[in-house]
């Protein structure tokens, strides 16, 4: 099992994150939409790979779950879903995919392993603080929070162990390493709003 450690996230995020709480569920509905969306993708590009259509048709559902369950929590809040916006830190992550064929997927896998990991992260961070809030609904938040965490760290794992077993002989460790940076610099370069990402 391979580790994957990222720069901490600033406390600042955080503090953005609970000064506009409904906005940030507005973003987590559209990422783990987005996150479905991005598990069918790989699916399709690799229809020959059973295992990892198996895989992401397994994924995509249980990010569509998620999807639904905050859906569910802003509509409880009295909160309309909101659109999409353009995620600069994914974008950023993704452009750095090479493109040629025998790394494409490689990338595309260890680029999703990051973005999961980061969301695994704070959404930790979401939990914790809401286990200390005083304000009704917070335990159950902070209970929700918790199950999307651990839902996250085992997302990140399934992509680093499919790069293992999907991508044999290329320097998997090297690149990650490369890409760890990167993500760094993109995640340092995002403002603090109320967003994941």
């Amino acid at each position: 099992m391979r580790d994957l450690e990222l720069e901490a996230t600033p406390a600042a995020w955080l503090d953005a994150v609970f000064e506009d709480f409904d906005a940030f569920l507005q973003d987590h509905a559209s990422c783990e939409k987005k996150a479905s969306g991005m598990a069918l993708n790989i699916a399709s590009h690799y229809p020959d790979q059973p295992t990892l259509v198996s895989a992401m048709a397994d994924l995509a559902v249980e990010e569509l779950g998620h999807y639904r369950e905050v859906i569910r929590l802003l509509i409880a809040r009295g909160v309309s879903p909101g659109p999409d916006r353009k995620d600069a830190y994914v974008r950023a992550l993704n452009g750095e995919i090479r493109r040629g064929p025998e790394f494409y997927l490689l990338d595309r896998l260890l680029v999703a392993a990051i973005v999961e990991r980061r969301g695994n992260e704070r959404f930790g961070l979401i939990a914790q603080r809401l286990i200390d809030a005083d304000f009704d609904g917070a335990r159950q938040l902070a209970a929700f929070y918790r199950g999307i965490t651990a839902s996250e760290g085992r997302h990140w794992q399934l992509f680093l162990d499919l790069a293992a077993s999907h991508c044999p002989g290329l320097t998997i460790d090297a690149r990650l390493a490369e890409l760890v940076d990167l993500e760094g610099e993109f995640m340092r370069a995002q403002p603090f709003e109320p967003a994941l990402h």
